[in-house]
């Protein structure tokens, strides 16, 4: 599991970087709004952590700036006040949970494991979509218009990952971290295998998976090619 924790109190952030490091729970840190809004932007986290009171960009601002974007990754606030209308706009917005400090370290811990275990559930019945396909996360299930195959657990992964950041070019490095974890450094060419496999059960789709070269992978729209004029 891989988390990004966007906190401006250095002190507390820095603990509990540690605290999800003896977890073993891979964790980025920033300390201000912008670059924490870059990072959601541009990497990938099961879960990501936004204390709403921030220098430059609130936390809300953040949450919506996701929301906006399409991401569904579970966002779990932080504030230091028992204020219900912070609660009641964090929820409307898209997050999914909140903590009011101070908190107790384990239940922290607890509701990040619990966020990064079901992302979708609140979403849509844990079935994700994207143009016309459409990944049941619970079975592995992956339905292309309506027509049913069954996935195996990394290519169900993978796709999930995919459709979870549409557009977003994820690096080799990126899939091997989030899905094969400690076993990456002997998983060399996973990558392009479940890739591959991937292709070719979405060849029929709307939908395909491009490689940037030297940088990775992207799931995008096919375009539609107007048909040309038949000339006399």
């Amino acid at each position: 599991m891989r988390v990004l924790l966007v906190e401006d109190e250095k002190t507390l952030a820095a603990a509990l970087a540690r605290l999800f490091e003896k977890n073993k729970i891979l964790v980025d840190v920033v300390n201000d709004g912008i670059e924490g809004k870059i990072l959601s932007e541009n990497d990938v986290y099961d879960v990501i952590i936004l204390d709403i009171m921030l220098p430059g960009i609130s936390g809300l601002e953040i949450l919506r700036s996701i929301r906006e974007a399409g991401k569904n990754v579970p966002i779990l606030l932080l504030t230091a006040k028992d204020d219900t209308k912070d609660k009641v706009n964090g929820l409307n917005m898209g997050a999914d949970d909140y903590l009011v400090k101070p908190f107790e370290t384990e239940e922290l811990i607890a509701r990040v494991r619990a966020l990064g275990r079901r992302p979708w559930e609140v979403y849509s019945d844990n079935v994700i979509r994207f143009v016309n396909i459409a990944l049941n996360i619970n079975t592995g299930e992956l339905i292309v218009d309506e027509f049913p195959s069954k996935l195996t657990a990394k290519e169900a992964q993978l796709l999930e990952m995919f459709i979870r950041n549409p557009g977003m070019t994820i690096s080799k490095d990126q899939i091997l971290d989030r899905i094969w974890g400690i076993e990456s450094s002997v998983m060399e060419n996973s990558v392009e295998i479940y890739v591959h496999y991937l292709r070719k059960k979405i060849s029929k789709s709307k939908v395909y998976i491009k490689t940037i070269r030297g940088l990775g992978y992207v799931l995008k729209e096919k375009e539609h090619v107007q048909p040309q004029p038949v000339k006399d």
